[in-house]
């Protein structure tokens, strides 16, 4: 039977870097940004303690790279254990929850990164183990089969996703609670930077804090890779310190334009703009045309794209907006039936909504 790894397992977090997790804040006074999710989570947490209680399970909600695998290893150092981590692809037999969930310890926290893409057969085991703590496998097929319940302790499962929409209404209704992480403030990355900054030992300034935080997109795990390719930078190319002007010139040689947009992001936009009128386009037509999965557009380009107004998701597909046109420094023509004040991009619209593609 699997057993997933602790948190503090060299290999916790499949493809992630040591340097990742190094930067990782380990207790809620440490984290940086969310400051209403951080309330209601220290609520939350100190009525637990009172109560001598296990959390009740939490659903992680939020774009990629925002912190919440940081926050549910958060959790459980505060409640005084370890998270041990998994995927949702990872479970793919009823099995391979048995194995996991019979070895949690009283009070332990199981994390299930990517929990929208558990397999449907294991997610309907799944919801006796979180509601009354029990298993009931079946053994065998035909005549012969049989069925055995597991009695399991009372653990706490957090579940994170970028997709909400994909759960399934009876997974989603059995979390206890429900954090949304948005994008962060320059201000917050900053902060982020300058601790990240200590940890390397890197020389960052107030100036070049700001330039990075500027165009990182809002989102920790970016900022962060930035600042140590910044950093290198700055050793070879400067002084080794990071001020105003080398992390300028060190994020223009990455292709990070002023406003955190990469090259893959202007791609995009100037397939929807020139390729396609700007719109209304399928995303499978736009994955086809960059050359990129449609998941991946979907989950890692497009949020920030619509949450800064440069796109718009549609009924009828994605459609470029005029800041998009003058980003990119190009005319701008309104889709068909709607005028340039509709596609301004003052409207973004939701992020986490599923559409047809």
């Amino acid at each position: 039977m699997n057993e997933a790894p602790r948190q503090s397992d060299p290999g916790a977090g499949p493809g992630e870097s040591d340097w990742d997790r190094g930067l990782r804040p380990t207790r809620l006074d440490e984290f940086v940004g969310q400051p209403h999710l951080q309330e209601q989570l220290r609520i939350f947490l100190e009525a637990a303690r009172a109560r001598s209680e296990p959390l009740e399970h939490v659903l992680l909600v939020g774009p990629p790279g925002l912190g919440k695998t940081t926050l549910a290893g958060i959790l459980a150092r505060e409640m005084g254990t370890e998270a041990r981590i998994t995927s949702g692809p990872v479970i793919e037999r009823a099995g391979d929850l048995a194995g996991i969930l019979t070895n949690l310890e009283d009070g332990e926290v199981l994390f299930i990164d990517e929990v929208h893409r558990l397999h449907r057969n294991v997610e309907e085991y799944l919801y006796p183990a979180m509601e009354d703590f029990r298993l009931d496998i079946v053994l065998d097929k035909g005549p012969g089969a049989r069925s055995i319940r597991l009695h399991l302790t009372h653990f706490t499962l957090i579940g994170a996703t970028t997709r909400a929409g994909m759960l399934t209404s009876p997974l989603r209704s059995r979390f206890g609670f429900v954090a949304r992480l948005d994008f962060y403030s320059e201000e917050d990355l900053g902060r982020i930077l300058h601790r990240s900054a200590s940890i390397l030992e890197a020389r960052l300034s107030a100036g070049g804090a700001e330039e990075i935080a500027r165009r990182a997109r809002g989102t920790p795990r970016i900022a962060n890779r930035l600042l140590r390719r910044v950093r290198d930078y700055a050793e070879v190319r400067a002084n080794g310190e990071i001020d105003r002007r080398v992390a300028s010139d060190a994020l223009d040689l990455l292709a990070v334009d002023h406003r955190g947009l990469d090259e893959m992001d202007l791609r995009l936009l100037r397939t929807v703009l020139t390729k396609f009128g700007g719109g209304p386009v399928g995303l499978n037509t736009i994955a086809a045309a960059v050359g990129e999965e449609a998941e991946t557009i979907e989950e890692i380009y497009e949020p920030y794209l619509v949450k800064e107004g440069y796109l718009e998701r549609t009924p009828r597909g994605r459609v470029s907006t005029e800041r998009a046109a003058e980003h990119l420094g190009v005319p701008f023509v309104p889709p068909p039936g709607r005028s340039a004040v509709e596609t301004s991009g003052s409207s973004p619209g939701p992020l986490f909504e599923r559409e047809s593609p």
